[in-house]
């Protein structure tokens, strides 16, 4: 059971990559379109933590 629990999270896991690194047809990966929205991402992270730590429900 364990080496086709494996098999299974291997392929898993490779799919997963191969979709992300694939062109679109500009050329552009899903991957660079994530890469390009983290620093937005980061932002809304960091205000609805200091939201949860002052006892109010994050304003996203």
């Amino acid at each position: 059971m364990g080496l086709f629990k494996t098999i299974f999270i291997s392929a898993a896991i490779y799919g997963a990559y191969k979709f992300l690194t694939e062109p679109d047809v500009l050329g552009n990966t899903r991957l660079d379109k994530i890469k390009e929205q983290m620093p937005e991402l980061i932002e809304k992270a960091k205000l609805a933590k200091e939201d949860i730590w002052a006892g109010r429900m994050p304003q996203i």
